[in-house]
């Protein structure tokens, strides 16, 4: 069966940076289905060779060494491209003749990405349904659609209900880039392929888990968009909450999309609501300082740029230990982690550290840039009588197997492509993550918002985050990885 991929807001920066980069890079595995067309859509006037062209200049900056001529010839003669205004009519006509002719009339799957602004999605789709080209009579259909998938969860409920007067569910791919790192994907394995962690992972041997995710960047141009969007709805109810569901759910009945998400919806509907004056106990927000001398960026914005916030699933598994979830602009390095901090043990046997505490074990997750794992545990000194110290257990993956990792599009392309849905995000996934979040986002513009903390770019968030922490007899893992 042939494949096209068409790509509506083709001239934009994640079509460059990212996807053809990713269907490059799979092209030069051999693992792009054969036939495999790609059709560039937006509204400015390029032809078929000057968008060729424009990609391969991009490409070559992108992959630098990895770039091979021969390899981008062969995909360069099946990339074409298509003016068209996704809000008229008669452009889509064209696209959908043009699409036909591309194809040779023939059958052939399609996957369609709206790489557009946010408000274009509903208008594009609703155009793809009057032209036919939701029709499954000659290929499946499929359509991938980037975050944000609504800012609260009225709007995501009216774009689920939208899309699917097009679109059944199967055909919807509700992509989070964050699932498609090899390290997320891992994480199954961790847990679901090895019979170690199964009795430790509950309860009764974790004290809490800490999930961050850490930006060193300010939000630079990007202020006037960011001062609408916050923290919360930037980071916390796509990236943070999937990290969360895969910690916390069930081993799936069978390695298959259903099963997984099925799982997945089960963590997310368990946890708490953080509602009220709780939100002034249990999140903290803060703001970078000179945040609001960013472009687009009001002068009295109380915007966050900084939260956490503390969750609780109320589950067999779960109960009583707490989720502490943190992310950040201007922050003291770009990481994103897991941390599984396990209970000390139940007798203090031992009184001596070098640094003067004895450290529960710890397992931490490093999901970017420096993928891996470590176990920290105790060990004796040696000739040091019973003195201990805390030492690691290191997994690197850059180390372990001499490669480096595949971008996260190129597996969630080929993954929608081949109709394996596993790692995206279902249309009741989306509005469970919305309903925890949108209490919190209410309450941080209510009289119950908790003070906005001020930190200076390259600290770990305003001082009041790590005595939050403190109060509750817990510390951040404050620790930027060491890059191999």
């Amino acid at each position: 069966m042939s494949h096209t991929v068409v790509i509506f807001g083709a001239s934009g920066d994640l079509t460059r940076r990212k996807l053809i980069p990713a269907l490059y890079s799979l092209q030069q595995k051999s693992r792009l289905p054969e036939n495999t067309s790609i059709v560039g859509v937006s509204r400015s006037a390029f032809s078929d060779e000057d968008w060729r062209n424009q990609l391969l200049d991009s490409t070559h900056q992108f992959l630098g060494e990895e770039f091979d001529a021969e390899v981008w010839k062969s995909l360069s003669e099946r990339i074409f491209y298509q003016p068209c205004d996704l809000t008229k009519p008669a452009d889509m006509a064209e696209l959908a003749a043009r699409l036909a002719q591309i194809e040779n009339g023939q059958a052939a799957d399609r996957l369609y990405y709206m790489s557009t602004k946010p408000a274009l999605y509903q208008k594009g789709i609703t155009q793809l349904g009057l032209q036919g080209m939701a029709d499954e009579t000659l290929g499946a259909r499929r359509v991938v659609v980037e975050k944000p998938f609504g800012t609260d969860l009225e709007s995501a409920k009216a774009l689920n209900k939208h899309v699917h007067t097009v679109f059944d569910e199967d055909q919807v791919y509700r992509i989070d880039h964050y699932l498609g790192k090899e390290s997320v994907q891992n994480l199954f394995v961790l847990r679901f392929g090895n019979t170690i962690w199964e009795p430790l992972w509950n309860r009764n041997y974790v004290d809490h888990v800490q999930i961050t995710v850490a930006e060193s960047l300010s939000v630079g141009s990007r202020g006037g968009y960011y001062d609408t969007s916050g923290v919360l709805r930037d980071m916390f109810q796509n990236h943070l909450l999937q990290l969360m569901t895969i910690t916390a759910m069930e081993a799936p009945v069978r390695n298959e999309p259903t099963q997984i998400r099925n799982e997945k919806v089960k963590v997310l509907a368990a946890v708490k609501p953080v509602i009220g004056t709780d939100c002034g106990r249990d999140t903290v927000r803060g703001q970078y300082e000179g945040y609001r001398n960013e472009e687009g960026v009001p002068a009295d914005s109380t915007t966050a740029t900084f939260g956490a916030i503390k969750l609780e699933i109320d589950n067999w598994r779960w109960q009583g230990v707490p989720f502490y979830l943190r992310s950040g602009k201007s922050m003291s390095c770009r990481t994103t982690q897991i941390v599984i901090q396990f209970k000390p043990t139940p007798h203090a046997l031992f009184s001596q550290s070098d640094n003067g505490t004895l450290e529960a074990n710890r397992l931490v997750i490093q999901v970017q840039p420096d993928e891996g794992l470590q176990l920290h545990l105790q060990t004796k000194v040696p000739d040091a009588g019973m003195l201990l110290r805390e030492t690691d257990l290191d997994f690197s993956f850059r180390e372990e197997y001499n490669t480096p990792l595949p971008d996260s599009y190129q597996r969630l392309l080929l993954d929608a492509m081949n109709g394996d849905a596993s790692l995206f995000a279902r249309s009741d996934e989306v509005e469970l993550a919305w309903d925890i979040m949108d209490p919190i986002i209410q309450a941080w513009n209510s009289p119950h918002a908790p003070p906005l903390g001020f930190y200076e770019p390259g600290f770990w968030g305003p001082q009041y985050s790590m005595e939050w922490m403190h109060e509750q007899n817990r510390n951040w893992f404050d620790v930027c990885p060491v890059l191999h």
